[in-house]
């Protein structure tokens, strides 16, 4: 692409802008100088989504160089195919069989559901010409699992808003408890009971767990364990405003990231751990395939095995016994989050993957 010509890039979709990897990209995109348009229809109806966004696609011919369909967007692949012969980028971000099938399992493996999002994720990522995803371990789940191409994908991290998520906001607790935060969705990839359980194990220590969050397959037995196991030591809080989570987020001394064992948790890295480096905040997460990729154990971070509460109530407790090391972690996790994991730096990787291709 020529130097001298602003590069417009084409949201395509039904994508949210409330989700973070949306939000995240296109700021990324705006504060690296890329100017985005946007062709989006939220509508229930297929029918009327599918005319809506033709309808409105049509004001943009010829004003952009690339597209990218945000996600989810595995539906409207073919339709944005249809449309355009200008380079298309699928931010596929996740894939309908492993969250539908193997990780929240709402249909069996063999069911004609399994069989059509299976299908529905390898032909979305043929029809484009390239296909980012946030880690190498997803990538390598993809290419091996959907029978793709590897040479069609590209990494960019997900990242956080740092606007959203400051390390300034809020006033740091001064209570004598050692403070822990889990927020996110209760969904079986988090592997929450795990963090009850190591609740228990250290129901005798002054540690006191904070789940944050509304809703989600797992929160009726999530909050059934912590019921059967009697502890005083754990709070649900439900959801929160973004000032009240961050303000739970300064207080706490540590944060938590995900636990269980199954291949979704092993090949992502969930919103909240971003956002926890983003504030500055040291944080206990599962030893998988895709942290390591990123973050460093016992550097920027704290590792232990997945779905093992007692290595995380273990990991826990070294942290509230050992200030120096969750400052030194804090430190080093904030910094790195500065220099790699911004909105700018992401936005800066994805501009230069759209550069080669148009």
């Amino acid at each position: 692409m020529k130097d001298n010509k602003k590069l417009t890039v084409l949201y395509f979709g039904s994508y949210s802008l409330n989700n973070a990897r949306n939000a995240n990209l296109m700021e990324g995109l705006k504060s690296n100088g890329v100017e985005i348009l946007e062709c989006r229809d939220n509508s229930h109806s297929y029918f009327l989504k599918y005319l809506k966004l033709f309808l409105n696609y049509l004001k943009f011919i010829g004003r952009f160089d690339v597209l990218i369909v945000g996600f989810p967007g595995q539906e409207l692949m073919p339709l944005a195919r249809i449309l355009t012969l200008k380079p298309i980028i699928f931010d596929v971000f996740t894939s309908h069989y492993m969250g539908y099938i193997l990780d929240r399992k709402y249909f069996s493996a063999q069911s004609f559901r399994a069989k059509y999002y299976h299908f529905l994720d390898r032909w979305s990522c043929r029809l484009a010409d390239l296909v980012i995803l946030d880690t190498q371990a997803h990538i390598d789940y993809f290419v091996k699992e959907f029978r793709l191409d590897p040479n069609k994908f590209r990494r960019v991290l997900l990242g956080a808003n740092s606007d959203l998520f400051n390390r300034s906001r809020a006033d740091v607790s001064t209570s004598q408890e050692f403070q822990v935060a889990f927020w996110g969705n209760f969904i079986p990839l988090q592997g929450v009971e795990y963090i009850i359980q190591a609740a228990k194990i250290l129901e005798s220590q002054n540690i006191r767990f904070y789940f944050i969050g509304a809703g989600g397959q797992t929160l009726a037995e999530n909050k059934r364990l912590a019921e059967s196991l009697r502890l005083s030591n754990i709070e649900f809080t439900g959801r929160l405003s973004q000032e009240d989570l961050n303000k739970m987020i300064t207080k706490a001394d540590i944060t938590l990231g995900a636990f269980a064992d199954g291949v979704k948790t092993d090949v992502t890295i969930q919103n909240k751990i971003y956002e926890a480096l983003a504030m500055g905040k040291a944080i206990v997460t599962s030893r998988t395939t895709a942290i390591q990729e990123v973050l460093t154990d016992g550097k920027n971070c704290i590792l232990c095995n997945p779905a093992n509460p007692k290595d995380l109530a273990d990991k826990i407790l070294m942290l509230a016994n050992n200030p120096e090391l969750k400052e030194r972690v804090s430190s080093n996790g904030y910094e790195f989050f500065k220099k790699y994991l911004s909105e700018e730096q992401i936005g800066l990787e994805l501009k230069k993957i759209i550069e080669k291709i148009t």
